[in-house]
């Protein structure tokens, strides 16, 4: 009898192994193997368990070097304010007992979403309490603040403060909500990347201009055709031959630092995991019924041959965005701009369109007079809010404004049509420290 146990259990044993390795070596569809919903940031990336889990059996290190890979540039970047070599200090050791802050999974537990707050934040949301909880001393202007209200805009960032600060909120405290829009006018975008590019090498595939006649009008048009860019740039692969649909890798041949930002955002990192592209209908925002199944790519906004800018800047966005923010733009303060740049009653530069805040424009070298090139990362500017301040922000409001709108919910989604209901006072907690004797 015990020797047909040993038999059941070992058939069984071999017929659950047989099941996880096929599901985790060969099968394509691994959601089985999830052990729960992933959060909002990485949801678009479930199937690609290796991107984090490059180890079978690596731990919170491997989970940590998974983390510095994808977000340790933004962190860099950021200056942030929280990184792991504080915690690493033997003065700090204490503190690690409660919180050891020296790994991301600390704080982000991945397929935990019914314990997941903003900003993919598990912990309860009072976290700051474990290091600060002596604040009250210190600062008098917090003795009546609740530890959750931390993170709100306007205060604390965990690992981004530079707009925060108070070094920062005393020195820009003056100003009026409007400044002059667009004080520096922003150089156009590179019409071509920083790749080096031989137009000649391509072949012109003369015969496909005669039997595509519509196309090659649009690109006739284009900033491609100006460049001398010619159909064989795009529609043919190493060896010169045609292609009928070219994909990133074409694009990439010319635009190398768009797609490498395009690659590490929202709309393209699913491709970049090697997975296929994310159409609307995944994403979790309120997305257009008529767009549900289009799948993201270079031309998806910027069109097969005309690649029109303009387009790309607004009517893409909101051809697919169906969230009430995105609703209100064209008949906010900003869609007005946009709007009236666009008929020619403004200048260029003037413009606020979606890409204008959440795909600015940024110099692609370290020199005085670099060309610019627009930020394909949207998650750059994105979130936490509070990191739009500097770079898009008080381009056109001062720190006071852009704080207390970013703050409001409700103003956001209105996009931004009107003025904030509530003040928040870290500006004046910051030029009363610095007048106080």
């Amino acid at each position: 009898m015990k020797k047909y146990v040993w038999l059941a259990w070992l058939l069984i044993t071999a017929g659950i192994a047989g099941f996880y390795g096929f599901k985790m070596f060969i099968d394509p569809d691994k959601q089985s193997l999830l052990v729960g919903e992933p959060t909002w940031g990485h949801h678009q990336i479930e199937m690609a368990c290796t991107a984090c889990h490059s180890e079978a059996f690596g731990g919170k290190d491997t989970l940590q070097n998974a983390c510095i890979n994808c977000h340790g540039a933004e962190l860099e970047a950021a200056q942030d304010s929280h990184p792991r070599k504080k915690f690493t200090d033997p003065r700090n050791a204490d503190r690690l007992d409660v919180l050891d802050a020296r790994y991301c999974i600390t704080c982000h537990i991945e397929h935990q979403q019914e314990h997941t707050r903003i900003m993919g934040v598990t912990l309860p949301d009072d976290y700051c309490y474990h290091c600060h909880q002596d604040i009250s001393e210190e600062r008098p202007s917090h003795q009546d603040l609740e530890f959750n209200s931390c993170a709100s805009a306007g205060c604390h960032n965990y690992h981004d403060n530079r707009a925060l600060y108070e070094d920062f909120l005393a020195a820009n405290a003056m100003g009026e909500w409007l400044k002059n829009i667009r004080e520096i006018p922003l150089p156009q975008a590179a019409a071509v990347g920083t790749a080096s590019l031989d137009i000649q090498r391509f072949p012109r595939f003369s015969d496909k201009q005669q039997l595509h006649s519509q196309q090659h009008g649009e690109w006739l048009a284009s900033s491609h055709a100006q460049a001398g860019v010619s159909c064989g740039a795009c529609h043919s692969n190493d060896d010169g031959d045609w292609l009928d649909k070219p994909k990133l890798a074409q694009c990439e041949t010319c635009h190398d630092k768009e797609a490498e930002g395009f690659l590490a955002g929202k709309h393209g990192m699913r491709l970049a995991q090697g997975l296929e592209a994310i159409t609307p209908a995944e994403a979790k925002l309120p997305m257009k019924p008529l767009s549900r199944d289009t799948q993201h790519s270079c031309v998806a906004c910027h069109s097969a041959h005309d690649f029109d800018t303009q387009r790309a800047a607004v009517a893409a966005c909101l051809n697919c965005h169906d969230d009430t923010h995105s609703l209100a733009f064209e008949q906010s303060p900003h869609g007005k701009l946009a709007a009236r740049a666009a008929a020619g009653e403004l200048p260029p530069e003037q413009a606020v369109t979606c890409a204008t805040c959440h795909m600015p424009r940024r110099p692609i070298s370290a020199k005085v007079d670099a060309v610019l090139g627009v930020e394909h990362n949207q998650n750059m500017h994105l979130r936490p809010n509070e990191k739009m301040i500097r770079p898009i922000c008080m381009q056109c409001h001062s720190l006071g404004f852009a704080i207390d709108a970013l703050a409001d919910k409700k103003l956001i989604d209105k996009n931004f049509a009107g003025r904030p209901a509530k003040h928040v006072p870290s500006i004046d907690w910051a030029v009363k420290r610095e007048q106080t004797p």
